[in-house]
């Protein structure tokens, strides 16, 4: 069993694991795995597909609790991943920083301090004090598409020892949110024949007709803006499905004819939308885009992948208790999606709520003030009595 390390000290090791999506998450599940590990911990691993990613689930207390048909408990719940770095930091983004008041690092608010107090709190918690277990969820390839929390649900038990609660950690501002909506990503492929550009008519131009499509998805976009969505109220920033072309590919050297184009976006469906229904409008915008005039080859068009949204009732027990515990009277929403999209699917209330702003997340010089984090670990610890002790 390790030495438990200060919350400051656990977000600084956290912080250094370079867990950015497109490497392995496992040498820092393997870490919290090997720090959490003790006498009545119980750690399991979820591995993805390819087995180079893994998500972390640790159970901490009794065994039978988690088995009854109220599944009474708490879940905490965060990634591991984090998005790249990138230029203009003003230090090393993989070292965690004293700025002060904050801390400074990739992932330091999303949502690497959540898990150093997570991790912490569960690992300090006496097994034996527990009436209802405590577990740890802790997903990897959030930041591409919530694929971990979706293996999770495809794969894991559906949901049958899990608790029903679950607080996800994603930075708020200590602010509690019952909804978010989803990120539905897809990609369109426009293929043509390339030739040389002395030479046109012996090729296929594909950015000409990708260029209709872009066109066709602008109008697709304005008309999502003056649709009535469910739940609009709720989301007064953005009361709409926002459709994001979020980048363009195409083309090899000015004088070649392009061969390929491809264009991927983003929709973000409010809670109760079906995105299948999404999806389809996207592919009818695209064929609709290349019939006239007819393309000879028809585009491809693929999810990437699909965020669901998630809405917690705002009488829910879970949802009542965190808003006295913050004295937040009014209901809370975020435009961001989360992993509580499938765990809500394995029947599990889930409210969005952790330290740091969303405002300073994937930006350079990521940052988490110190006075939130004390502030989110009292409060967890009250979460867990209330949840894990008092009311099983």
């Amino acid at each position: 069993m390790r030495r438990l390390l200060p919350d400051a000290d656990l977000l600084a090791r956290l912080v250094a694991f370079d867990s950015t999506s497109c490497n392995s998450n496992l040498p820092i599940a393997d870490f919290l795995a090997d720090y959490l590990d003790r006498p009545g911990a119980r750690i399991d691993r979820n591995v993805s597909a390819a087995g180079d990613k893994a998500n972390l689930i640790v159970h901490v207390g009794p065994q039978g609790a988690d088995e009854r048909k109220d599944r009474p408990g708490l879940v905490l719940s965060g990634h591991m991943d984090v998005v790249p770095a990138g230029d203009g930091w003003h230090s090393d983004p993989f070292e965690l920083a004293d700025r002060g008041d904050r801390y400074v690092g990739r992932g330091a608010c999303d949502m690497k301090g959540f898990l150093a107090l997570a991790a912490n709190l569960a690992a300090e918690t006496d097994p034996a004090a527990l009436s209802a277990p405590l577990v740890l969820v802790f997903t990897y390839d959030e930041e591409v598409g919530t694929l971990g929390a979706r293996r999770l649900f495809e794969s894991y038990a559906r949901g049958a020892s899990l608790p029903a609660r679950a607080v996800i950690g994603e930075p708020t501002s200590l602010a509690v949110a019952r909804l978010h909506k989803g990120h539905l990503k897809m990609r369109v492929t426009v293929r043509g024949t390339s030739a040389h550009s002395g030479y046109p008519h012996l090729g296929v131009n594909a950015i000409e007709p990708a260029g209709r499509v872009i066109s066709t998805l602008a109008a697709l976009r304005e008309t999502l803006e003056r649709e009535e969505a469910p739940h609009r109220e709720l989301f007064p920033e953005v009361p709409f499905v926002p459709l994001n072309v979020g980048t363009v590919r195409g083309g090899a050297a000015i004088n070649l004819v392009p061969d390929r184009c491809i264009v991927e976006l983003g929709l973000r469906p409010l809670p109760g939308m079906d995105s299948s229904a999404l999806a389809l409008r996207v592919r009818e915008a695209v064929a609709a885009a290349v019939a006239s005039p007819p393309f000879p080859f028809a585009p491809e068009v693929e999810v990437l992948s699909d965020s669901p949204p998630m809405l917690l009732a705002e009488g829910s027990p879970l949802h009542r208790y965190l808003c006295a515990l913050n004295r937040q009277e009014s209901a809370r929403s975020v435009s961001f999606a989360t992993d509580a999209g499938w765990l809500q699917r394995l029947g599990i209330d889930c409210a969005i709520w952790g330290p740091g702003s969303i405002a300073a997340a994937h930006k350079p010089d990521e940052h988490v003030p110190k006075a939130e984090l004390v502030a989110a670990r009292g409060l967890l610890a009250q979460t867990i009595r209330h949840f894990c002790v008092e009311e099983a």
